[in-house]
């Protein structure tokens, strides 16, 4: 395949992937936050044995298949509570956003962990994602340590499982890499996060569906933007050009509040895109800080 056109293929991915954070929370309006998920991941599952088949586990070391399957699930479920139990769409916006801290928090363990080589950039770098963070939460307000902590209080269960989520993605783009020794355990990650979902669906009381023909087209746009998305990527990192798909991914945060603030036709605010750009721009600064670390770094995941 051309390089061109696989480079293409993996923008697009970017392109599905940025448009998760809208997609969940609308799919998890009528199913609800945990029969939402399940039916994403669900679905996504069977996308994924159609488009990347399902693996060779003989050839998995145990590790990878213990170690990278736990953390799989724990982000994945991390992320989709996370925007599912939002009280409205400007709060799965704003969580969705603490998601994306993910991409510094990589760097930084990746330069504790492996002793990446970095320059001091990185320092700056993590201030201004962070910064950004707060004048998400700030609203209005600025930097303004209560009203921060006020919207974080409001549904700590979100902001909190956002965060987590973050972390643990983080720990699982450093540690994979080390230990899949190229495998690659999408698709049946995606199957036992599935699974995880149904397990707590059937064990714990749940609202009733809100069923309606915009909930349908979300959980379709939903799945396959999780299952074509892993799909382009794989081609994009295969064939394209790795650098460009590098440095396009730094933009996730932006290209997906703008797509979340469309699917959820929700009025953003300017403090709110001032602090979008700005951890877009944190994140853009720490990889450039290591800019010869391998930019294959960044091809475990890109977010949600």
């Amino acid at each position: 395949m051309p390089q061109k056109k696989a480079t293409l293929i993996g923008l697009i991915a970017i392109l599905l992937w940025s448009a998760i954070v809208g997609l969940i929370k609308s799919v998890s309006e009528g199913f609800g936050p945990i029969g939402g998920a399940a039916l994403i991941y669900s679905c996504s599952s069977v996308l994924l044995l159609f488009t990347v088949g399902f693996p060779n586990l003989r050839k998995f070391p145990r590790n990878y298949l213990l170690i990278g399957s736990v953390l799989f699930v724990c982000y994945e479920i991390c992320l989709s509570l996370s925007l599912g139990f939002t009280h409205n769409s400007r709060q799965a916006i704003e969580v969705g956003m603490v998601n994306y801290l993910w991409p510094s928090m990589t760097i930084v363990l990746a330069v504790i962990v492996n002793r990446q080589k970095t320059s001091l950039l990185i320092i700056p770098g993590v201030i201004l994602a962070v910064a950004g963070i707060c004048r998400v939460l700030g609203g209005e307000q600025g930097f303004s340590l209560d009203e921060i902590t006020r919207n974080v209080m409001d549904n700590p269960l979100s902001y909190g499982l956002a965060f987590s989520g973050a972390l643990i993605w983080s720990i699982y783009c450093v540690v994979t890499k080390k230990i899949a020794q190229g495998n690659n355990g999408i698709t049946l990650f995606f199957i036992l996060t599935a699974l995880t979902l149904w397990a707590k669906f059937l064990l714990s009381p749940q609202p009733p569906f809100v069923l309606s023909p915009q909930v349908w087209i979300s959980l379709a746009l939903a799945a396959m933007a999780m299952g074509f998305g892993y799909a382009a990527w794989n081609i994009g990192i295969l064939h394209g050009n790795v650098t460009v798909l590098a440095a396009a991914s730094y933009f996730i945060p932006i290209i997906s509040a703008i797509l979340a603030a469309f699917i959820l036709s929700s009025q953003l605010t300017v403090s709110f895109w001032q602090g979008t750009a700005m951890v877009s721009l944190g994140s853009l600064v720490c990889w450039w800080s290591t800019r010869t670390l391998t930019t294959k770094k960044v091809t475990n995941k890109v977010s949600v």
